[in-house]
């Protein structure tokens, strides 16, 4: 991780006046170096501001969310004036930051613009979650006068102390890069690393303007940057064709091998290699909770009494391993990282590339079917929830039967953090299909900012949301900024009247919420402006009944609200045996010293 700081790193450009950025990157994008020399360069409009908003248009940034403030003003008004960038005003941080996490996941990098400190450290949760996720999120903010630098001054915004650096500080371990943007000479240079490492790190970073300079021509910027591509990370090629044949001598001794996608596959962008080698090799597959969706659910599904693993892409945690109740034997197992591969207990291979290794090793792994074909010798399809009696209290395995019945490949869903985990991992994914949660940080209140993200990036899908009433409680507002932007997106707010899944790790009347007139709250958000339907339903009948409405010709290009009255003790097995064993995880006593 590197920091640059304007007045303390001074001066960087090269000798010929250029700057430029790292030559090797992990994320197709275009940034670029610029000169004095270069036409145009004299040209007033060549700012600050216009290079940063150019510059977010480059590498596919169409929508920056922000929340206004007095220190990001006037760099706000430049990049309404880039006409390939709009500005979407949230309601607070917050939900800007989840909603640049929300664009990462659907545009492959999202971007937020907040004020000093104050509007700093709001946004900071959502952030440290893209860190968590490995999301490329660029975090610009609107900072101190550069004249106030040095100054021993006390700013508003700030504790009271004459210390700028609180803010950077703060956002150090939750992003890969952090540049404070307090001078012209070298801010070029500074705008273009901290994109250009965003995207080849695949984790946010920080970038802090001084709130004087975004309008000041300097002649190192130009009207329009000249682009130049941001090549991949290669693999060494000895270490690759190593990393193969031990893992193809490892693979080809196993009697039942299985393949199981993690969520670094998104980050490796291996997706195609995952299902490449699947295909030639023959074996069952399986995803990790935190991958569903990265990976097509059409392939055949993993068996318990594998004698080997592949594992593309995994993280380990106390969440995946349900309360470290999965152990895993190394000796068993592959573990392919986006840039590294272990064969059992060693050997290990550096500077392999995922895309690559999974590729190869589908051009040379033997094919084999057994664990697939003793998997369907045993295989009990799930049953279905019994039928509800006419009028009966709608049970949330009945949403869900429903919620499965609307998904396409024109569709995707959004889960949040609950229960809305575990029953949406049971959706069987149609091809096309997108699918995000926030599993590796969990914080509630992550799908309503995230919802508004995601569906802004990916306009040619509805996307289905499903959402707690304690998550959305926190994060609510944003529904107004959905309707701004003429979002169709159909939400399923299930009130159970708290926090269920902390229920199910340990009860307190803590868990207990204020219920909300939800349909109410929506109206009263819409107020006549934007389109907008809500209900409020109790029985499976009328459940059925709002989907067709929500899904009819005449909604199908409006938001759509649809409150679920569910029991507070209505909640999935699974929930229930996972929050038995983290509750058990989490209170292990101390270790003697």
């Amino acid at each position: 991780m590197e920091t640059g700081i304007g007045s303390v790193d001074g001066q960087k450009s090269a000798p010929n006046g250029t700057v430029g950025c790292p030559a090797s990157a992990s994320a197709t994008g275009y940034l670029a170096s610029g000169a004095s020399s270069i036409p145009g360069a004299g040209d007033p409009a060549a700012t600050l501001g216009r290079h940063i908003a150019r510059r977010l248009v480059q590498v596919g940034v169409r929508d920056v969310f922000a929340v206004p403030g007095d220190f990001n003003l006037t760099l706000l008004d430049h990049l309404i004036a880039e006409p390939a960038l709009n500005l979407v005003g949230c309601c607070n941080e917050l939900n800007a930051g989840y909603a640049a996490d929300g664009y990462a996941r659907a545009k492959g990098v999202g971007a937020c613009a907040v004020t000093f400190t104050v509007g700093g450290l709001s946004v900071l949760n959502a952030i440290a979650g893209a860190y968590s996720e490995n999301l490329p999120v660029i975090c610009v903010v609107g900072g101190p006068n550069s004249n106030d630098y040095g100054t021993n001054r006390v700013l508003h915004h700030t504790i009271g102390l004459p210390d700028f650096s609180q803010e950077l500080r703060c956002f150090q371990p939750v992003t890969c890069h952090q540049a404070v943007v307090n001078n012209l000479d070298d801010a070029h240079e500074q705008i273009d690393k901290a994109i250009s490492t965003a995207l080849r790190e695949s984790k946010p970073v920080y970038i802090s303007v001084s709130c004087n300079l975004p309008g000041v021509h300097h002649p190192t910027f130009v009207r329009d940057p000249v682009p130049y591509f941001l090549h991949p990370k290669q693999s060494n090629q000895a270490g690759l064709e190593a990393a193969v044949e031990a893992t193809v001598e490892f693979l080809n001794k196993a009697v039942k091998p299985v393949m199981v996608g993690g969520p670094k596959i998104r980050v490796a962008k291996a997706g195609a290699a995952f299902v490449d080698l699947a295909e030639a090799s023959g074996y069952a597959v399986a995803t990790m909770p935190s991958a569903k969706g990265l990976v097509p659910e059409t392939l055949p599904p993993i068996v318990e009494s594998a004698d080997a693993y592949l594992f593309a892409g995994p993280i380990f945690n106390d969440y995946s391993s349900v309360g470290y109740s999965f152990l895993l034997k190394k000796d068993k197992a592959v573990v392919v990282q986006p840039d590294r591969v272990t064969v059992g207990n060693g050997p290990a291979f550096g500077c392999v590339m995922m895309k690559d290794f999974l590729s190869a090793l589908a051009k040379r792994v033997w094919k084999n079917t057994t664990a697939f074909e003793n998997y369907r010798r045993i295989f009990v399809p799930d049953g279905q929830p019994p039928e509800s009696e006419p009028g009966e209290p709608l049970r949330v395995n009945v949403l869900f039967k429903h919620v499965q019945k609307m998904l396409t490949g024109d569709s995707a869903v959004i889960a949040e953090t609950g229960d809305s985990w575990f029953n949406c991992q049971k959706l069987k994914l149609p091809d096309g299909c997108g699918y995000e949660f926030q599993m590796q940080y969990g914080s509630i209140g992550w799908s309503v900012g995230a919802l508004l993200g995601y569906a802004q990036g990916v306009d040619n899908k509805r996307v289905i949301a499903c959402i707690g009433d304690g998550s959305f409680q926190v994060t609510a507002q944003d529904l107004s900024t959905m309707l701004r932007c003429g979002q169709r997106s159909i939400i399923f707010l299930i009130n159970n009247g708290g926090y269920t899944i902390e229920v199910e790790i340990h009860d307190g009347p803590y868990n207990v919420i204020k219920n909300w007139n939800y349909t109410g709250l929506v109206d009263a958000i819409h107020n006549g402006e934007g389109n907008c339907w809500t209900a409020k339903v109790g029985t499976e009948e009328e459940l059925v009944a709002a989907i067709e409405t929500a899904t009819g010709e005449e909604k199908k290009d409006c938001l759509c609200f649809i409150e679920v009255i569910a029991h507070k003790d209505d909640t999935s097995k699974e929930l229930l045996e996972w929050g038995s064993r983290v509750c058990a995880a989490n209170s292990r006593p101390p270790n003697p010293q």
